[in-house]
């Protein structure tokens, strides 16, 4: 219902503004006002930050005065590349504004024996490869579904998980956790929130419900809180967040956009050359480049003629009601290029079209699964229709653009005020027509120097060279995964580290794939590497691959190992980084005689103790 002067005790000026507000929140933020409201009307002051009555759907445990909830909270975290160690961060900072005494850890140096002391326990932790937890989660998944996990009796949990929608089992840690937590006797102090790849609206909800939960456990308002959980960011020092990041990224110029593979390549890959003069954004080696991508112009006016629709006509991009022209939203808003399970359950609503249901049906995954491999947006339309609504029916159910991440390649000290990528383009055909990878086809095809790109650092402290710089390293990076190698080298040359250093490159020919290949050389003669193994797979009748390169050096690979070398892979997951795994594997059995069983326990003690690094796609 919409507020009037007429049924209020409000002005009409307060009516215009609570009647723009209040379609916009979710049923999280309306339940926490009338909480905040309803406090400092009983208070007369300023209220905590998420008090007034718990979060409906979060069945927090209520206690008595004199048995007022501990303010002591442990956040684990699992994370691949750095989102959830980045949301732990700003987690724990808003806790502490509200005065809680905090323990953030990931997931692999948190010492499991304390797990009977946690009282309020929050997770957060991505999905990686298919449904599995990422490499620093590892450890505590296996503790927490083994024998030896404690009960939980005493213990609050929160379960945040992050994922994608486009993989089948989207958010599967997160909900192995969740669930695990509440077997073993946890109680939810907030129910599970699964997060897509734009994650930070739900972010933000889970932390506020988080809050307003533990505040309405507390025997007393916490007095530290006097602002909404939303403004609590703002009162942190200025100095903790840079003025650019995920969700105000910087526009970098190109200073530079060669193409890596030689003439009568199949391949190509692109070193990029970026600015980042006047950003304040710092990095270190190992970290990655987001940028958030456009699609092709070329995919969005075909969609726009396949639909008959107005390219000048506005639709709303978001909860926060900014409004563009279709044209320019689906350029540079929402994603057109990944079909996923829920937006086809979505779109279903829009049609009349039985075979969409059909192909919707559990029966049918593996044709479903078949469907949505290499097909976009536009072939959606094509198939499915005729199609109900307008645009922004449609669009309405379209998810942002998620933003990319790619290894750096330079180091900070060899370029300052620079940041160096190694993109592969993606091409390829399928059902009918050719397909570009969107940023990467974006990077390839229509941008050149001068351009710009807008970008943010992310750090990964799951992925860096060992303190010591005369730890020997072995680093396997076929393809781009080459990249962050560039920049261990490049940095570890700044620095005169005297550790020894091992790469294993690989790609399809010598001739015109070897990516840096003069840099290699160089670095080579200088010592600042001291030792490459490459594989062409393509040059000979048999494929040889850096797994192969491996097991023929393997006496060596060995030796290194035991005198304390950090191992380091990049590149694909599926195939090469499980095929290098397991050469490692055979590795240890073969020259350290050790059974299949006692080979993954060495391989995961290096994990555990951090010589064992994956950055892994």
């Amino acid at each position: 219902m919409q507020l009037q002067v007429t049924n209020s005790p409000f002005s009409q000026e307060q009516v215009d503004l609570l009647n723009q507000l209040l379609p916009t929140l979710t049923e999280n933020q309306k339940i926490w006002l009338s909480g905040y409201l309803a406090s400092q009307a009983t208070s007369g002051a300023a209220p905590a930050a998420a008090e007034g009555p718990a979060v409906q759907e979060a069945a927090a445990p209520q206690t008595s005065q004199a048995e007022a909830a501990s303010k002591e909270v442990t956040i684990l975290f699992g994370s691949q590349t750095g989102n959830g160690q980045m949301i732990a961060e700003d987690s724990s900072r808003r806790l502490k504004d509200q005065g809680y005494n905090v323990t953030v850890s990931s997931m692999d140096d948190f010492k499991t024996k304390n797990m009977k002391k946690v009282e309020n326990l929050l997770v957060i932790v991505s999905t990686h490869g298919e449904g599995d937890p990422p490499d620093n989660a590892i450890s505590f998944h296996e503790f927490l579904n083994g024998r030896k996990a404690p009960k939980l009796e005493d213990a609050r949990f929160s379960v945040l998980a992050l994922g994608d929608t486009s993989y089948e089992h989207f958010c599967q840690t997160g909900k192995d956790f969740d669930q695990r937590l509440e077997d073993l006797g946890g109680t939810r102090l907030y129910p599970r929130v699964d997060c897509d790849v734009d994650f930070d609206d739900d972010a933000e909800e889970w932390i506020q419900g988080v809050l307003s939960s533990l505040n309405e456990l507390q025997e007393e308002p916490a007095q530290a809180a006097a602002a909404p959980a939303g403004a609590a960011a703002s009162a942190a020092p200025a100095t903790e967040q840079p003025a650019y990041s995920r969700t105000n990224p910087f526009r970098a110029e190109i200073l530079d956009n060669i193409n890596l593979n030689g003439r009568g390549s199949a391949k190509e890959t692109r070193h990029i050359e970026l600015s980042l003069e006047g950003s304040g954004l710092t990095f270190e080696p190992g970290d990655s480049l987001g940028m958030f991508p456009e699609n092709d112009p070329l995919l969005v006016d075909q969609l726009i003629r396949e639909m008959d629709w107005n390219p000048e006509e506005t639709v709303v991009l978001n909860k926060q009601g900014d409004i563009r022209s279709l044209r320019e939203a689906l350029l540079s808003h929402f994603e057109i290029t990944v079909l996923t399970k829920p937006l086809l359950e979505k779109m279903s609503k829009l049609t009349n079209n039985e075979k969409l249901s059909e192909l919707l049906e559990t029966e049918q995954a593996d044709d479903l699964r078949s469907y949505l491999e290499g097909r976009d947006l536009l072939d959606l339309l094509k198939d499915y229709g005729p199609w109900q609504g307008g645009a922004a029916d449609v669009v309405g159910n379209l998810r942002k653009i998620p933003p990319r991440l790619y290894s750096i390649a330079s180091s900070p000290s060899a370029n300052p005020d620079e940041v160096h990528l190694t993109v592969g383009a993606v091409r390829y055909d399928a059902h009918g027509r050719p397909r570009t990878g969107v940023c990467s086809g974006q990077c390839a095809e229509r941008t050149d120097p001068g351009d710009t790109l807008p970008i943010y650092i992310q750090h990964n402290p799951n992925f860096k060279l060992p303190d010591n710089p005369s730890a020997p390293v072995i680093m396997v990076g076929p393809g781009t995964g080459i990249a962050p190698f560039r920049s261990f080298v490049e940095e570890r040359e700044e620095v005169e580290a005297d550790g020894k250093s091992w790469l294993f490159f690989g790609d399809q020919h010598f001739r015109t794939d070897f990516l840096y290949q003069t840099e290699w050389q160089q670095w080579l003669e200088e010592g600042s590497l001291s030792k490459m193994d490459v594989a062409f797979s393509r040059d000979n009748e048999e494929k040889v691959y850096v797994q192969h390169r491996i097991l023929e050096n393997s006496g060596e690979v060995y030796q290194w190992l035991q005198d304390g070398a950090f191992l380091y892979i990049c590149g694909d997951e599926k195939r090469m980084a499980h095929d290098v795994h397991e050469a490692l594997v055979t590795v240890l059995e073969q020259e350290g005689n050790m059974t299949h069983e006692a080979a993954e326990a060495y391989m995961l003690d290096l994990q555990q103790q951090k010589r064992y690094q994956r950055d892994v796609y």
